[in-house]
C-alpha cells in the first residue's frame, strides 16, 4: 500500500489550471499557430530536444524568412518561431514535414518528451535513453487515443543521474542500473520498477490511462496534477493495468530528485571524444549564434543538437582536441559557455511587446540588471511580466515579477512556495542589487 501522501504544496495560480479555464486545449503548435502580439507564434516540437543539424538550419531559414528571425527555446526543450505572418501557416506546415519535424499531424502537439541531454555522452547515466526515445515517440504517434492529450502533457525519459526526473513531468521513466526503469507519475514519491525494455510501453499505457480517469471525472485535467484525486490513485490503476497486461511490476518509494542541468562547458566522453554544452542568452539566438551551432555539428560534431529543458544546447561527437577551440569561438558569438557568465542562470518570459499581458520588457530589464558574472552556486532568477509566469524553473529560484506601478516584486520560491517579496523599483542599479542578493540565498 502507498505511504500516505503529503498535502499538496500551494502553487501559483494560473489561467491554464483547470478550475479557471472554460475553452479547449488551444496550446500552439507547428499547426495551430498562437496569435501573440509581435504575430503569430509557431512551436514546433522536438522529442528529447534531438534536432539534426539540417533540420536545425531548416529552422532558421523560416524563422529568418518567415518571423523575427530568432529561434527561441521552451523550457520543454522545444523551438518557438515568433513574429510569424498570419498567412504563413501553409507554408510552414509544408517545409516541417519535408525536413521530418511532422511525423503525424494528429500527434504533433502531443510529442512532449524531455529526456536527460548528456545521456550516452559522459557515461554518468545508466543506459542510453535513445532507444527509449524512439520507442516512445513512434507508441505515441501511432496510437489514436494518445492524440487526445493535451499539449501540455509531458514525458520525461531520465537515464538514472535524475535531471529529467526532477522536471514534474505527467509520466517519467528513469533508468536502474540492473537493467530495470522505475515509472514515476506526476511528482509522487513512489515508483512501479518494471523491465526496461517495456517502459516505452508501460509509459504509453501511463498516459492513456490518465485520458480515461480525466474523462471520467469530468474535470477537463489536461495534466496529471489536475486530476480531482491527484497521482495516487492514477498511480494505483496504472499498476493494476500493468500486472494485467503481463508486465512484472513492484512497487517503492523513490523521492523525486533535486537534478541540475548540464554544466556548461567541455563535457568529456569516451573514445577521444567530448560534447560541447552551451546556453543561449535568455533562451533565443540570432542567425548568427544558431548558424555557428549547426555548422559546427555538421562539420566537427556527430551532426545533430540536443536542445536542453534548461534552454541551452549539447553539441555531441566533438573530437576532444578540438573542443576547447570550438568553446571559445561559440562563446565570441554570444553563447553561454559557462557558469561564471553574468546570463547563466538568467531566465524571462517573452514580456513586452510579444505579450500584452505583460507590464514590462521583462528581458529587457533582465539585461539591465545583469551582475558583471554569475556567482558559483547562486540560485537561478526568472523575470516575468505578470503572474503567469510563463516558462518558470522547478525547485528554489529567485522570482522577479513585474508589478502594476511600474517596479518589480523579488522573492526567493522554494518548493512551489514563494516568500515575501521585497518590492523593488524599476532601477537597474536598484534591481540588479535586489535580485543578487535574492540569488545568493541558499537553496
Amino acid at each position: 500500500m502507498l505511504a500516505a501522501m503529503p498535502p499538496p504544496a500551494p502553487h501559483f495560480a494560473q489561467p491554464d489550471d483547470a478550475r479557471f479555464r472554460s475553452r479547449g486545449d488551444a496550446c500552439p503548435g507547428a499547426l495551430r499557430l498562437h496569435r501573440a502580439d509581435d504575430g503569430a507564434l509557431a512551436r514546433v516540437r522536438v522529442p528529447g530536444g534531438v534536432l539534426g543539424a539540417d533540420q536545425a538550419d531548416g529552422l532558421r531559414e523560416l524563422a529568418g524568412r518567415l518571423g523575427d528571425g530568432e529561434l527561441h527555446l521552451t523550457s520543454r526543450g522545444n523551438v518557438q518561431l515568433r513574429g510569424l505572418g498570419a498567412e504563413c501557416g501553409g507554408e510552414l506546415a509544408s517545409r516541417m514535414y519535408e525536413m521530418g519535424l511532422l511525423p503525424s499531424a494528429r500527434h504533433e502537439r502531443v510529442r512532449n518528451v524531455v529526456a536527460s541531454p548528456l545521456s550516452g555522452l559522459d557515461g554518468r547515466g545508466e543506459r542510453d535513453v535513445r532507444p527509449w526515445l524512439s520507442a516512445l515517440d513512434a507508441l505515441v504517434c501511432a496510437s489514436a487515443e494518445a492524440a487526445g492529450l493535451s499539449g501540455r502533457f509531458l514525458f520525461a525519459l531520465d537515464d538514472g543521474r535524475g535531471d529529467a526526473d526532477a522536471l514534474g513531468a505527467d509520466v517519467t521513466l528513469r533508468a536502474r542500473a540492473d537493467g530495470d526503469a522505475e515509472l514515476r507519475i506526476g511528482a509522487l514519491d513512489a515508483v512501479a520498477r518494471i523491465p526496461g525494455d517495456e517502459a516505452p510501453r508501460a509509459a504509453l499505457l501511463a498516459a492513456t490511462v490518465f485520458l480515461s480517469m480525466a474523462a471520467d471525472s469530468g474535470s477537463g485535467a489536461w495534466r496529471v496534477a489536475e486530476l480531482p484525486g491527484g497521482a495516487g490513485p492514477l498511480f494505483d490503476e496504472v499498476v493494476r493495468q500493468l500486472g494485467a497486461a503481463g508486465l512484472p511490476v513492484a512497487r517503492a518509494t523513490v523521492p523525486v530528485p533535486g537534478g541540475a542541468p548540464p554544466a556548461l562547458g567541455v563535457v568529456t566522453g569516451a573514445g577521444g571524444t567530448a560534447a560541447l554544452s552551451v546556453g543561449l542568452p535568455l533562451g533565443r539566438a540570432d542567425a548568427v549564434r544558431w548558424r555557428a551551432l549547426t555548422d559546427f555539428a555538421r562539420d566537427h560534431g556527430a551532426g545533430e543538437l540536443r536542445l536542453t529543458p534548461w534552454r541551452g544546447v549539447v553539441v555531441p561527437g566533438v573530437r576532444r582536441e578540438e573542443a576547447s577551440e570550438a568553446l571559445d569561438a561559440l562563446e565570441a558569438v554570444g553563447l553561454v559557455v559557462g557558469d561564471r557568465s553574468p546570463w547563466s542562470g538568467t531566465g524571462a518570459c517573452i514580456g513586452r511587446p510579444g505579450c500584452a499581458k505583460s507590464r514590462a520588457d521583462v528581458r529587457g530589464d533582465a539585461a539591465s540588471a545583469l551582475p558583471d558574472a554569475s556567482r558559483p552556486g547562486a540560485l537561478p532568477v526568472h523575470w516575468s511580466g505578470c503572474e503567469r509566469r510563463c516558462g518558470h524553473p522547478r525547485g528554489a529560484w529567485v522570482d522577479v515579477v513585474a508589478g502594476p506601478d511600474g517596479g518589480y516584486r523579488v522573492s526567493v520560491v522554494r518548493d512551489g512556495r514563494p516568500g515575501a517579496p521585497a518590492r523593488v523599483a524599476g532601477d537597474p542599479a536598484a534591481l540588479a542589487d535586489a535580485v543578487a542578493a535574492a540569488r545568493r540565498t541558499r537553496p
